[in-house]
């Protein structure tokens, strides 16, 4: 492809993933105009908020990390037409199983040789988790989305039951499990911050992943699924363990995403352990469609956002809400603008 038309498909694809950004915007501005406050001065304030000292930043990057999980995670999914929103519960049961593995491990002095195993706990649990729906979709046909949307709701039922019964901690009036002693966390990368190394994990999944999809005889054939599930098996695709791969690393990447905020950020697993990382990624991926670079910069926008919103209400009257109603709104237009792309692709 000679340099004009991909300047100009580059472009196409900046402007699919700024417009409902934008657009979100504006529908915060009006929030903002209605309770009595300049749109341009708190999105200002904002900004330095989010980035304008290192322990800011840091902030920003500590919030984008699970994002960057979990944004992934999805996109591995929506990369082969499958609209897995059932991160969350992966999330959740990955932190669980790598603070139960963490606390165990510290129990009998392992010291810092317990992140690895704790890690790769959480990703085979994220992993196995969406094995259940990878198989009725791929054999039976059964919608994805109500498969791994239901499963959200049992995944944290579960870990509730967990964490309130054989994995509380001794002694705890809270609903937690042992709290992970300091050898066995991810090492910080700015302290005092809470950024750790689970960023540079993330980083190096995002590098993985762009070079599968360019590189790699599995990554066009997710593409090609996709794009065109019918003409994909025409051309001798093994659908169904497609299907089931695609399923598996989404949880898998989830999963690892789960054990490390446990590992990096809470050092334990309690009721309350995500605010919805899960759903937000489903976010961070319509933005991102299906790039690399995408996901990292929607996940650094939500990562942002949420990062300011926590601390613009010390120096501004500003409701906590608007940096919900911005995301949700972000993701709303995103879909709408994807859904536009798809009629024009089929027609």
């Amino acid at each position: 492809m000679s340099l004009a038309p991909r300047l100009r498909s580059w472009g196409r694809a900046a402007a699919a993933a700024l417009l409902p950004c934008i657009l979100a915007l504006g529908v915060g501005a009006v929030v903002l105009v209605a309770t009595g406050h300049a749109p341009l001065k708190i999105y200002g304030e904002m900004a330095v908020q989010a980035l304008g000292s290192e322990a800011r930043l840091a902030a920003t990057l500590t919030a984008a990390t699970p994002l960057l999980f979990t944004g992934l995670a999805t996109a591995l999914a929506f990369r082969a037409g499958i609209f897995n929103v059932g991160v969350e519960g992966s999330f959740h049961l990955g932190g669980l199983a790598a603070a139960w593995v963490a606390g165990a491990s510290a129990l009998a002095g392992w010291g810092a040789g317990a992140v690895l195993p704790a890690l790769a706990f959480g990703l085979l649990v994220g992993a196995a988790w969406m094995a259940l729906p990878a198989w009725l979709q791929a054999r039976l046909g059964v919608d994805e989305v109500v498969t791994t949307l239901m499963l959200n709701f049992v995944a944290l039922g579960i870990a509730a039951w967990l964490v309130n019964g054989p994995l509380l901690a001794p002694g705890s009036a809270n609903s937690a499990t042992r709290t992970i002693a300091e050898a066995a966390r991810l090492p910080r990368l700015l302290p005092p911050s809470s950024l750790n190394a689970g960023l540079l994990i993330a980083l190096a999944l995002l590098a993985l992943y762009a070079l599968w999809d360019r590189w790699a005889v599995l990554g066009l054939e997710t593409r090609l699924h996709g794009l065109n599930p019918r003409y994909s098996r025409a051309q001798g695709v093994n659908v169904p363990r497609l299907v089931g791969l695609c399923f598996v690393a989404s949880g898998a990447v989830g999963g690892l995403g789960g054990a490390a905020h446990a590992l990096g950020v809470v050092y334990k697993y309690s009721v309350g352990f995500s605010p919805g990382y899960g759903f937000t990624g489903i976010a961070v991926a319509l933005l991102a469609r299906g790039s690399a670079l995408g996901i990292l910069l929607a996940a650094l926008l939500f990562g942002a956002l949420a990062s300011a919103g926590t601390t613009i209400q010390f120096f501004h009257d500003v409701p906590l809400e608007i940096t919900g109603i911005i995301q949700g709104a972000i993701m709303i237009f995103a879909v709408a603008d994807l859904m536009r792309w798809q009629r024009r692709r089929r027609a």
